[in-house]
C-alpha cells in the first residue's frame, strides 16, 4: 500500500508541475490548498448546488483545481451559450475520463465519444433515422401502443408507478432503437440497461475515483494494492458490451430470418456495411436506449410529482384534453398542434426539474498557451 501511495503522490507532482507551465490564467474561484487544490472544496452530492453558490461569489465564470486538474464552471445560460454554442467547434470536445470512458468502455457511446469523424457519424445516423419529426412518424404508433399499456398497468397497479415508469420507457426505447418487444415482467435487456446506467453514473461520478484525476493510474495492474477500481471497472466493462452486443444480435438474427421489424438498427443494417460501420451502428443504437432509459424515467418522475404538487394545473389541462379530443378516445400525437397547453406543461416539466442540473456535462477546452486540457 506504500508503494500505491508513493506512485499517487509522484502523479500529483507531475500534474503539478505541468499546471505551473501554464501560461494563460484561470478564471476566478475558491482558493485551494497546496498539492491538494480544491479537493476538500468539491461536494460528494447535488454537486449543482454548490456550482451555484460559487457562481454567486465568483462570476459566470469560475474555476477550481483537483490535484492540478484544472475545472472550469459555467454558471450562465449566456455564457454557456456563448463557449458551447457559438463557438462549439472549439469547445465541443469531451475530457477523457479514465474510469467510464476508457476502462469501462462507455467512451464509444455519444455521451462520451470524442469530438471527431465518428461523433460526427453518429450524429449523421440519429439525424437520418430519427432526427426529424416526419422520420419519427414511423415509431409514432410503437410510441402510443406502449403508452396505452402503460396507462393500463397504472390503473392496475398504481403503487407501482415507478416501475411502470421505468419498464415503460425502456419498453419504447428498445422499440425504437432495436425492434424489440420487453416482455411484462424481468425483461433481460432491460435489466441490463437499468444495471449498465448505473454503472455509469457511478463510473462518471465527479470524484468518484482518483483515476480520473491521475490518469497515469489506468496503468496500474489489478493485482497492485489499492487497485481494486480496476477490477470494479472490469466487472462493469462486460455488463456494457452485454448491453451493446446482446440487442445488437437480437436484430440480426431477426432480419435473417425476414422478422425485423422497421428500428434504428434494422434500417441501417440493411445497406451494405463495413465492420467499422456495424461498430458504430451498433454503440449508436446502444447510446439510444442506454442514455433514453434513464433521463426518461426521470423526466416522467418529475411530471408526476408536479402533477402531484399542483392539482390546478392538472384541471387546466384536463380541461383542455376533455375540450379537444373529448372523453371517448385518448389522445394521440396527432392531437399536439392542438393541445398548447399540454405541450407547455410538458416543457415546463423539463425546465422545472432538469433531467442533468450540471446542464450538458463536461467538456475540453483546448488552451493555446498550454498543452494541458480544461474541464468545463
Amino acid at each position: 500500500m506504500d508503494v500505491f501511495f508513493a506512485f499517487v503522490f509522484l502523479s500529483i507532482l507531475n500534474n503539478l508541475l505541468r499546471r505551473s507551465r501554464q501560461v494563460a490564467p484561470l478564471p476566478p474561484g475558491p482558493k485551494g490548498l497546496p498539492l491538494i487544490g480544491n479537493v476538500l472544496d468539491m461536494p460528494s452530492e447535488k454537486e449543482w448546488l454548490t456550482f451555484a453558490q460559487w457562481g454567486e461569489q465568483w462570476g459566470d465564470i469560475s474555476s477550481i483545481t483537483v490535484l492540478g486538474q484544472p475545472m472550469i464552471i459555467l454558471n450562465s445560460a449566456k455564457a454557456a451559450y456563448e463557449m458551447l454554442d457559438k463557438k462549439s467547434p472549439i469547445y465541443s470536445d469531451r475530457p477523457v475520463l479514465q474510469m467510464g470512458g476508457n476502462l469501462v468502455g462507455w467512451k464509444n457511446t455519444l455521451v462520451l465519444l470524442p469530438y471527431g469523424d465518428r461523433f460526427r457519424r453518429f450524429r449523421r445516423m440519429f439525424h437520418g433515422v430519427i432526427g426529424s419529426r416526419a422520420s419519427m412518424k414511423n415509431f409514432a404508433q410503437i410510441e402510443e401502443a406502449e403508452t396505452h399499456r402503460f396507462l393500463g398497468r397504472v390503473l392496475t397497479k398504481p403503487s407501482d408507478l415507478s416501475a411502470h415508469i421505468r419498464h415503460t420507457a425502456g419498453a419504447i426505447i428498445l422499440r425504437i432503437s432495436h425492434g424489440y418487444e420487453v416482455k411484462e415482467t424481468n425483461d433481460p435487456f432491460v435489466q441490463l440497461a437499468d444495471q449498465a446506467t448505473y454503472q455509469f453514473a457511478l463510473s462518471t461520478a465527479p470524484g468518484g475515483f482518483l483515476v480520473d484525476v491521475l490518469p497515469i493510474l489506468r496503468h496500474v495492474p489489478t493485482w497492485f494494492p489499492g487497485a481494486g477500481f480496476q477490477r470494479t471497472a472490469k466487472l462493469w466493462a462486460s455488463t456494457l458490451v452485454e448491453m451493446v452486443e446482446q440487442p445488437h444480435e437480437y436484430v440480426k438474427r431477426q432480419m435473417a430470418a425476414g422478422t425485423a421489424p422497421i428500428s434504428f438498427t434494422s434500417s441501417l443494417l440493411e445497406k451494405n456495411i463495413s465492420a467499422e460501420e456495424e461498430f458504430d451502428i451498433k454503440w449508436s443504437s446502444a447510446s439510444l436506449y442506454s442514455g433514453g432509459a434513464d433521463t426518461t424515467v426521470s423526466a416522467i418522475y418529475s411530471f408526476f410529482l408536479a402533477m402531484a404538487l399542483h392539482p390546478e394545473v392538472v384541471k387546466k389541462a384536463q380541461a383542455e384534453i376533455d375540450s379537444v379530443v373529448g372523453n371517448d378516445r385518448l389522445p394521440t400525437l396527432e392531437d399536439r398542434p392542438y393541445l398548447p397547453y399540454v405541450d407547455a406543461l410538458t416543457k415546463e416539466v423539463f425546465r422545472w426539474n432538469a433531467v442533468v442540473p450540471t446542464g450538458e456535462g463536461l467538456r475540453t477546452v483546448s488552451c493555446p498557451s498550454s498543452a494541458n486540457h480544461r474541464r468545463v
